[in-house]
Parts: structure tokens; C-alpha cells; sequence
């Protein structure tokens, strides 16, 4: 499928995803967030790709913000089916079997920072930049901010920055939890690629498991102990297990 707003490479077994709107700074609107997706989709689907890198095009940001001019005019209900639309996407990638990682090399704010977020691991650039600044529009985040960054920071640090509506550095994103690895900007996607390369060694079905299990403890309708020990099981069964103790019990790499 070809795209206009964004760029799908596959190298190797790793599913590039660049937001490619650099003159606005990579700012997320409708279409971009529907290209997304489908990038997400044929990642997701094909069977050569084990994880996905987002990042944006050049190197002043990730993605900075939701692209205000679709904001206009909107009613209530239009507001709503936007947000919704916004939260597809963030779901998507939070609940997909395959590790997903940010690569955020400059501003990431509002639906950029909700974008980063929604990935199961989070690498910056040292220049980076991360903030949901809505209240100074008369908004609040509106593609899963409030809920993910409580999840990963706390209440405290969650509502100093939503209510603030401040930028926070890179530095202080890694003291509280927020990002997992600050490195310089030129090292940015090979420590991203590394950290999949790493991922890649291991068990698919055990990762797959892991994502899903992790995720499950943090929905309210979902009891993440007995998604555990069903996850457990399964993995109990897999072939990969089979290999993984033969090639513990032999003493040598696994090959998943």
C-alpha cells in the first residue's frame, strides 16, 4: 500500500514507521492517523516483521501534536468520533503481539507524546522534548494520555504535567518513567534496533504472551492474574518451550 503521510520500510525483520510530515512538524491529523493504522495492520499481518520502530521524519520532532486546524468548527459529537477514531490507533498498537518501540527524536506533545505512549517501549533522543499541553487550548489529551502516562509515571507526576500543560526534557521523562533510554540523536535507531535485536533472540510466543498478559493487569474488566497462568500454559505447550529448555539443557543459544 503506498502513503502520503508516512513511511513503511521493512529491514530485515523490523517494520520501520516514519511520520513523514516534517513542514508541520509531523503533526498528527485524520489521515495520518488512518495511514497509521494501516501501516500497523500490514505490519501486524506480515510474518517476516517480529517488532516495529515509529519515529518522525527529521530531527526537530517526533510528532508534535494533533494538527489544530481540524479542531475548527468541529461539534461535540465530531470532537468525540475523533478522539475515538485517535483511540483506535493508540489501542491497536498498545495491544499488538509485537513489540513496538518509539524512537522519539525531537517534540513530542499532545496526540505525539499519546502516539509514544500507546508503544510498549520508549527511546528519546537527548534533545527530546515531552509534553501534553492541551489545557492551554481548553482541552485534555484525547487519544489515551490521561490513562497511559498515570500508568507509567503515577497521579502525581501524571496531573503536574497535564495540568500544567509544561514540556518536560528527556533527562526527567527517564527519572520518572516515562521514556526507558536516553541516548544521543545518532544513536537513536541503532539503540532501538538493538533493543529488538535482543527481542528477537527470544521466544515469539513467550513475547506475544508477555505483551498481552502485562497489558491484561492493567484493564479493569480483566483479572492479569488468571490471564497469567492461562498465558502460562500456553506457552507451556509451545514448541518454543520445547527449544528453549533443550537449548538450556544442552547449553547452547536457543533458536526461536
Amino acid at each position: 500500500m503506498s502513503y502520503q503521510n508516512i513511511k513503511l520500510e521493512i529491514k530485515d525483520k523490523t517494520a520501520w514507521i516514519t511520520i513523514d510530515r516534517e513542514s508541520k512538524l509531523n503533526a498528527l491529523n485524520k489521515e495520518t492517523i488512518g495511514e497509521l493504522k494501516s501501516a500497523v495492520e500490514e505490519a501486524e499481518n506480515d510474518e517476516s516483521v517480529r517488532g516495529l520502530i515509529i519515529t518522525g521524519s527529521g530531527q526537530k520532532a517526533f510528532v508534535a501534536g494533533a494538527d489544530i486546524q481540524e479542531f475548527l468548527g468541529k461539534s461535540k459529537e465530531e470532537a468525540m468520533a475523533l478522539s475515538e477514531f485517535g483511540h483506535e490507533l493508540m489501542d491497536r498498537i498498545s495491544n499488538l503481539s509485537k513489540p513496538v518501540i518509539a524512537a522519539i527524536n525531537g517534540f513530542a506533545l499532545g496526540g505525539g507524546l499519546e502516539l509514544a505512549l500507546a508503544c510498549h517501549l520508549r527511546v528519546a533522543s537527548n534533545s527530546a522534548k515531552m509534553g501534553l499541553p492541551e489545557v492551554s487550548l481548553g482541552l485534555i489529551p484525547g487519544y489515551g494520555g490521561t490513562q497511559r502516562l498515570t500508568e507509567l509515571v503515577g497521579k502525581g507526576k501524571a496531573l503536574e504535567m497535564i495540568l500544567t500543560g509544561d514540556m518536560i526534557d528527556a533527562q526527567d521523562a527517564l527519572q520518572w518513567g516515562l521514556v526507558n533510554k536516553v541516548v544521543e540523536l545518532y544513536e537513536l535507531e541503532e539503540t532501538a534496533q538493538n533493543i529488538l535485536n535482543k527481542i528477537y533472540s527470544r521466544s515469539k510466543t513467550a513475547v506475544a504472551a508477555a505483551i498481552k498478559t502485562v497489558n491484561s493487569g492493567l484493564d479493569k474488566n480483566k483479572d492479569g492474574f488468571k490471564e497469567e497462568i492461562d498465558a502460562f500454559g500456553v506457552c507451556f505447550g509451545s514448541d518454543d518451550f520445547k527449544e528453549g529448555v533443550s537449548a538450556f539443557l544442552e547449553k547452547r543459544k536457543a533458536n526461536f
